[in-house]
């Protein structure tokens, strides 16, 4: 794992950027990025690229720090940006995502104005279209309602490419689950900081984004639901953890895969597990 040192500037919000064999992906959104007035600092975390990524940006974009790792870390890669940056906030981008103008200072007025606030989920707008990301919908109408110390909606899920953190409370709860490593790794970490305290809350006036690739995305459903499962192993009662297991192993195939999937993860989900508090139990009870 190596650093490229480049200068910080002063900024109450910074931005971690992940990749992995990107790009031209990557250029295109640090150029957006580069325009934000905000003018964050920036780390790129290069997840083991063999395109040269890293070099291309330290070429194009001098003032932004990289961290090349050596191996594929997923979304843990996120958290060891997280601790590159000493910004009291930090906005996450994928190489397809950026913060609209203005998103990143209004999210640190909200950060300071609401103390109990760890994660901001942000209002996801997909491709050139802008289009309303489905998850929008799903976190205005959240049935955990708005707390008084919260901004918006409370919620246990989120986009991380749309995503706003207090860089505290993501490092005191250990930011993303290497268990995990990638694909659906929100909700634990949402969860973990509902249980440390922390608010969640989705907040429509903050936007990102998001460009993803049109073509099919290969095994990520299924990733997906292995990590569902994992999480309900990491945290969730016994009966539900054995109903959950059950439940996937009696349906369709892919059900079946993600489960055999998740088999060679059991251990480490064992050694990392531990019990929610009751209240964040129950408002996943309302949620599910």
């Amino acid at each position: 794992m190596t650093v490229s040192l480049a200068p910080l500037r002063t900024a109450t919000t910074g931005v971690v950027l992940i990749t992995r064999d990107r790009r031209e992906r990557t250029l295109d959104t640090l150029d957006h990025l580069a325009t934000l007035p905000d003018q964050p600092p920036i780390v790129v975390v290069d997840n083991a690229s063999t395109d040269g990524t890293a070099d291309a940006v330290a070429a194009r974009h001098p003032s932004v720090r990289v961290l090349r790792l050596d191996t594929n870390q997923g979304a843990v890669a996120r958290t060891l940006g997280a601790r590159l940056l000493d910004t009291p906030y930090l906005g996450f981008s994928d190489d397809d995502s950026w913060w609209s103008p203005g998103s990143l200072s209004r999210a640190a007025g909200l950060m300071t104005r609401y103390p109990r606030l760890g994660l901001i989920a942000a209002r996801a707008l997909v491709g050139p279209e802008e289009r309303e990301d489905p998850l929008n919908e799903v976190l205005a109408t959240s049935p955990l309602g708005t707390a008084a110390d919260l901004p918006g909606p409370s919620v246990l899920g989120f986009l991380a490419c749309a995503s706003i953190v207090r860089r505290s409370a993501f490092l005191e709860v250990g930011g993303f689950s290497p268990v995990l490593h990638f694909a659906g790794e929100e909700t634990l970490l949402a969860i973990d900081l509902s249980a440390a305290g922390w608010g969640v809350a989705y907040v429509p006036s903050v936007i990102a984004h998001h460009h993803p690739d049109t073509g099919p995305r290969v095994g990520r459903n299924l990733r997906q639901r292995r990590n569902a499962l994992l999480t309900t192993w990491l945290r969730r009662p016994w009966p539900v953890v054995a109903a959950e297991t059950a439940s996937l192993a009696g349906r369709d195939p892919e059900a079946r895969r993600a489960l055999l999937a998740a088999l060679p993860k059991l251990p480490a989900a064992l050694r990392h597990r531990r019990r929610l508090p009751g209240r964040v139990e129950h408002d996943l009870t309302l949620l599910s």
